[in-house]
């Protein structure tokens, strides 16, 4: 929005899903130069939501994963 460039760096994901805070470290960014908005490719994406849907699925209260590609 700001019109920065755009680098691409890894950076951690964090969602509170009221019962659980999922937490993924390394993720592959767009990260702007200027304001530091974070935003993700459609791949990243859908692997972000199978990551915190199986976290969801789990018994505990926060969960730390690596991220990986499918």
């Amino acid at each position: 929005m700001c019109k920065g460039d755009m680098e691409d760096k890894l950076t951690t994901f964090m969602v509170d899903l009221g019962n659980c805070i999922v937490i993924v470290k390394g993720v592959p960014s767009h990260v702007c130069s200027q304001c530091g908005e974070v935003s993700y490719s459609d791949d990243v994406m859908e692997q972000l939501e199978k990551i915190v849907q199986q976290s969801k699925n789990s018994a505990l209260e926060v969960s730390i994963s690596q991220y990986t590609a499918a």
